[in-house]
């Protein structure tokens, strides 16, 4: 008799997932292009059932010395700047950074040289990857 494992956990991070890009505004193609990546990384699914049980991260997986909160504030500071309001208006939306953090990271691992230029400054306040 074969033995069927059930891991709800996944699922519940999937519908959480949905729900976070539903809020944000994200399209269904965002949340399968993340989706691929978390399933694929225990490391990067545990840190992704992380910020949704505590709402922080748990900064244990990095890239090249960058961890999620790195690249978390590096994206606020970046909005902060295109924007030039001096504050979080109500279209900063912080459930929207988070998904495009765990986007970059996955993003970022598949390709840290671009990555790093990118972050360190090398392509300009106006240039994305």
């Amino acid at each position: 008799m074969n033995t069927i494992i059930y891991d709800a956990r996944r699922v519940k991070a999937l519908g959480r997932l949905q729900e976070l890009a539903a809020y944000a505004g994200r399209e269904e193609a965002f949340v399968e292009s993340l989706w691929k990546e978390l399933v694929a990384d225990g490391d990067f699914m545990k840190e992704f059932v992380y910020y949704l049980d505590n709402h922080t991260f748990l900064d244990e997986l990095k890239c090249e010395g960058y961890g999620l909160t790195d690249l978390y504030v590096w994206m606020l500071e970046r909005y902060n700047l295109m924007q030039d309001y001096g504050k979080n208006g109500p279209d900063c939306d912080k459930e929207g950074l988070v998904l495009d953090t765990f986007h970059l990271m996955a993003e970022m691992r598949k390709n840290p040289e671009a990555y790093i230029k990118w972050l360190e400054g090398g392509f300009g306040m106006d240039k994305r990857l």
